[in-house]
């Protein structure tokens, strides 16, 4: 894939990076090979391929659910700039 296919130009400002012609020219080139690789994949027939959200299977690690003693609300106050009604007072950040 050439230059032509796409603008360096467009990209990099879209990137805010300013880049020197040397440095065009030669990530032009690179993201047109890169481009021409997902063009290869568009290719390849995937409809038997099962959906997947990683290469490789995860197992999540976690700790069980288990109640533990926690702080009292007057504990988690206690330390607060500002509060009201038990609870934390913050200023509005919506309007």
């Amino acid at each position: 894939m050439s230059n032509s296919d796409f603008d360096i130009k467009y990209v990099a400002n879209l990137a805010r990076i300013k880049l020197s012609s040397d440095q065009e020219s030669r990530l032009g080139a690179q993201l047109g090979d890169i481009l021409g690789y997902v063009k290869k994949l568009e290719q390849l027939d995937i409809n038997n391929v099962e959906p997947m959200a990683h290469a490789v299977p995860l197992h999540n690690v976690m700790r069980t659910d288990e109640i533990q003693p926690s702080l009292t609300n007057e504990e988690a106050l206690a330390n607060a700039p500002k509060k009201g009604n038990g609870l934390f007072v913050v200023p509005k950040i919506v309007e």
